[in-house]
């Protein structure tokens, strides 16, 4: 008879903690430090195996974290089991004040698997993980950019140099002006120029990887998908193809709701006894499609209920007349509701109420469920 053991993996870059558990028993045994190597833990399973004295099938599941989906596929490869697990949704046996060892997370996190008290996290496919990292790292640089436009404009009012000539940062007129600075001193101005030229290549950099966004977007892969997106106002191919990408199957969120709760973007609660108190949005899920979103719902405070953008009817031509009629639904619902919030409440809010309305229709274009 086959005997069912729970490997719980407390995982770092510089050590692998693992313990097993034993329904049957109630017992964790057999704990042990490995240097973080997936073939120790091949090794350390095979020497469980044969000091149980039978056949074992092994479930292995260790936190989602810094090691990303490299463990998994390592584990699933060797043919055991491996499930990744979403730490905020673990039942936690210890305290906030209580002890804290590898050890003890270990355990913690094979009694979770045991009695399946967790969440598993998606593991996407190996194209959709390429592409995920490479919008990320395209993220990053843009990230930088901004950390450099800051920088710049911070070093010139240090030196009590204002651009007057227009309310509008890096446009023509205003890189113009920057490029004229003269502050009296050479160091400066050599260093002026060093901001300047950090800000040109990475601007470069932002146009050559969001081409190459554009190239991956209209494959045979995700052209459809992405076209189908970009229906919706405030949404484009970077976004478009960003969501997809991070979701991987949207079909295995049963409801919108569970979709947009996976966003982070619902409210959150903190209620005793009769009182109900709801807090801001979770914030729990996957941040980076929750922050698309919310940049794309920034878009429908401006213009008219019913009026489309020249850029809208460009991105909608070519695409199936049911699907726009959808997306024309979806954009004339959220204006309104953007616009009624703000009568009573504040820009953020109304803004994120829109994001969470927005995701919902992302799922329903997502799944077919359009009707």
């Amino acid at each position: 008879m086959t005997s069912i053991i729970y490997v719980g993996m407390d995982v770092h870059t510089t050590n692998y903690t693992l313990c097993c558990y034993s329904v049957e028993n109630d017992t964790v045994f057999a704990t042990v430090d490995l240097e973080p190597d997936y073939m120790n833990i091949v090794k350390y399973l095979n020497r469980v195996e044969r000091n149980h004295g039978g056949d074992c099938h092994f479930v292995c599941g260790y936190e989602a974290g810094s090691l990303g989906y490299s463990l998994y596929h390592q584990m699933t490869g060797q043919g055991f089991e491996c499930v990744i697990m979403a730490p905020s949704t673990m039942a936690v046996t210890r305290k906030k004040k209580g002890i804290k060892t590898d050890k003890r997370d270990a355990s913690n996190i094979a009694k979770c698997l045991a009695y399946n008290t967790y969440n598993h996290v998606y593991v996407p496919t190996g194209e959709d993980n390429s592409v995920k990292e490479y919008i990320r790292m395209r993220n990053d640089t843009k990230d930088t950019l901004k950390r450099i436009k800051q920088q710049t404009l911070a070093f010139c009012t240090r030196h009590g140099k204002r651009f007057t000539e227009g309310s509008s940062k890096w446009t023509q007129k205003h890189l113009e002006w920057l490029r004229k600075l003269d502050f009296g001193d050479e160091l400066l101005n050599e260093t002026l120029r060093e901001y300047l030229t950090s800000y040109r290549q990475t601007t470069d950099k932002v146009e050559l990887f969001d081409k190459r966004i554009a190239e991956l977007a209209s494959t045979e892969r995700y052209d459809e998908r992405v076209k189908r997106l970009s229906c919706l106002i405030g949404i484009k191919t970077h976004t478009a193809l960003a969501t997809i990408v991070e979701t991987g199957d949207f079909k295995r969120f049963p409801t919108p709701q569970h979709y947009a709760s996976y966003l982070g973007l619902v409210p959150g609660e903190d209620s005793s006894g009769s009182s109900v108190q709801r807090t801001g949005i979770t914030k729990a899920g996957n941040s980076h499609i929750r922050k698309l979103l919310v940049e794309s719902a920034q878009c429908y405070s401006r213009g008219r209920v019913g009026v489309k953008s020249k850029d809208l009817k460009k991105r909608q031509s070519g695409v199936d007349p049911e699907v726009v009629a959808y997306a024309d639904r979806a954009n004339d619902r959220l204006r309104r509701k953007y616009y009624r919030i703000m009568f009573r409440s504040k820009h953020n809010i109304a803004v994120t109420a829109v994001a969470r309305e927005l995701a919902c229709f992302v799922w329903g274009m997502m799944t077919d469920n359009i009707a």
